[in-house]
């Protein structure tokens, strides 16, 4: 069974994660930077999916090889999660991809679904959820909850950047799907953003969203 939570410890993604933390670094390089960290993290977390041997033919003979038998479904939590998918794909080939769709109501404070794309049934599916800021862990516990109950058979999350406090929060609701990450940072502001994390991360990928919008996207 995986580990609950998995730190990416590595020089080549603490190099890369500083330069995505930097608020000088502009849109382009965040995106190539967040897609570049997600397959490190992603390499981690998929080490055991499922392979079958065949024999291939090499240049010097034949032998032995192994392909991958599993499906990986990724599922983004939007926006900022779009973000991560390129470096899911990079790893897992053919993977499908649901979009998940959650903000915040700005009455209730509470995450809402506006986008369900994933499938009615889950069972026998290896899902992948990419939600790069745990912050206060509501928005990823809503996504986790709503792919389990459609009977997932296994779960992981990844993300960039975790809190303290929203790691807690979400292990307390579902200890059974793994967090990996490549840093988890102290605590939150008054507002709900990591300290010292990297801001709003679909912010800095994609600019500020339109005015007039009564929901807003949770902050993890």
């Amino acid at each position: 069974m995986r580990e609950a939570l998995t730190v990416v410890d590595h020089p080549i993604v603490a190099h890369r994660l500083t330069e995505l933390r930097d608020e000088r670094t502009n849109p382009d390089r965040f995106r190539q930077l967040m897609a570049e960290l997600t397959t490190f993290l992603a390499y981690e977390a998929l080490g055991d999916l499922g392979t079958s041997e065949l024999e291939v033919r090499t240049p010097m003979g034949t032998g032995r090889g192994r392909v991958l038998t599993e499906t990986v479904l990724v599922v983004p939590v939007l926006r900022a999660g779009l973000g991560m998918v390129p470096g899911v794909a990079r790893v897992a080939p053919n993977c499908d991809v649901a979009h998940l769709g959650l903000k915040r109501d700005e009455h209730t404070l509470s995450a809402v679904c506006y986008l369900d794309g994933l499938p009615a049934d889950l069972r026998g599916r290896r899902v992948v959820v990419c939600d790069p800021m745990l912050a206060t862990g509501g928005s990823l516990v809503q996504a986790c909850q709503l792919i389990s109950s459609r009977g997932a058979s296994g779960t992981v999350a990844l993300c960039l950047v975790a809190s303290e406090p929203g790691l807690r929060h979400f292990s307390s609701q579902l200890p059974q799907v793994a967090v990996v990450c490549a840093a988890v940072d102290p605590g939150l502001d008054e507002h709900g953003y990591i300290l010292p994390g990297l801001g709003d991360a679909g912010d800095r990928l994609f600019g500020p969203p339109g005015e007039g919008l009564s929901l807003r996207q949770p902050r993890g």
